[in-house]
């Protein structure tokens, strides 16, 4: 092989490598075991992956990847396996992405590809997994069949199974602990309006006459001031959380925006009368941070801990922090979440909350 032939198969090789380590390493970021939960709820569990065989395919999958990236750096079964293996994988990933495209769209939201360190959409990473399958075939092209060694299988063996026990090592599987159900409407309990029955089928005395009042009962309905109740499926955290006006927060301890949230909330109560009280479910990861984030948000609040997954299954799987939910009666009047479109507008809540319910019912 030419000297320019093998800069340039060692170019490509590096840059799909350092690719494939990248991807590794990102959906472990910010903590291994937050960031593969993350990846599960988010990526695994819409494509029909089970609670109890998400954990095992999102650990086997990230070792792959990272074998792959450091297998492209040695020459063993090279050009027979290892890059017709690396082509496979992205050519599923594509096709995978492409039916969400075509389904969903692929302008918005993360694929998962880098986790949350970078994230990009689906067409972005069809266009990269496009472009490295179009490299790695030129490599399968320009590379001779004796530029690759045959003798050593156990290196492509060792190498991937040490990757994915590793994967296990530093996020080993948990125990799916504190599952939380939120009610659906069949398995919601409404209370009925009061109604207030006048009958007038008795006699009534008038100034010392009896006047005989014709035999019909008339129905007076009073019109409720806020909303019917119902269950919330909140009420195993907060006990009070279906009665009157409640905020539900959705936070991480260390998640900056949920400081942000959390001290907006906290000066808007400070010049609101009636405002709805605070509760706060925050994620079991980075716990010992509550001290400090009540100390940013300016006041302290109830709050309950729930663990990675049963969180993200309560914020709801398309969904991010922070989370805030406005309540009445256990009613979801408005649901603000992530930091783009839909994000919590201090503003716009204080609006909402000022709002009786006969205005908000127009």
């Amino acid at each position: 092989m030419s000297v320019s032939k093998n800069n340039i198969t060692w170019g490509i090789r590096i840059l799909i490598s350092f690719l494939f380590l990248l991807s590794a390493v990102a959906k472990l970021y910010p903590s291994p075991y937050f960031a593969i939960s993350t990846f599960e709820v988010k990526q695994l569990y819409p494509m029909g992956f089970s609670e109890s065989f998400a954990p095992y395919f999102s650990r086997i999958l990230i070792g792959i990847e990272l074998a792959l990236g450091l297998l492209l750096l040695q020459k063993n079964f090279l050009r027979s396996l290892v890059i017709p293996a690396t082509i496979l994988l992205l050519a599923v990933f594509t096709t995978h992405l492409t039916i969400e495209t075509i389904q969903n769209g692929g302008n918005a939201g993360n694929c998962g590809c880098f986790g949350s360190l970078l994230p990009m959409t689906p067409i972005e990473a069809i266009i990269k997994n496009v472009i490295a399958m179009i490299l790695l075939g030129w490599l399968f092209i320009i590379m001779q069949k004796t530029s690759e060694r045959k003798d050593n299988f156990w290196v492509l063996t060792t190498v991937t199974f040490a990757s994915i026990l590793l994967l296990f090592m530093i996020a080993p599987i948990q125990p799916i602990e504190s599952k939380f159900t939120v009610s659906t409407p069949e398995e919601t309990i409404t209370d009925t309006v009061p109604v207030t029955t006048i009958d007038t089928s008795t006699a009534i005395k008038v100034t010392d006459t009896i006047k005989k009042v014709s035999a019909t009962k008339e129905v007076v309905k009073v019109e409720s001031n806020e909303p019917e109740k119902k269950k919330s499926g909140y009420a195993q955290y907060f006990s009070s959380i279906d009665k009157g006006r409640k905020t539900l927060c959705f936070f991480v301890p260390g998640c900056d925006h949920c400081r942000v949230a959390a001290k907006e909330l906290t000066e808007l109560r400070k010049t609101t009368k009636d405002f709805p009280e605070i509760s706060i479910i925050f994620m079991n990861e980075e716990a010992d941070l509550i001290p400090a984030f009540f100390k940013e948000a300016g006041a302290e609040y109830p709050y309950k801990i729930i663990e990675v997954i049963p969180f993200w299954n309560v914020l709801g799987s398309k969904r991010d922090t922070p989370g805030i939910k406005y309540l009445w009666n256990g009613n979801e009047l408005k649901y603000y979440d992530g930091i783009n479109a839909n994000k919590f507008d201090v503003k716009d809540f204080q609006k909402l909350i000022n709002k009786s319910y006969s205005e908000l019912k127009k």
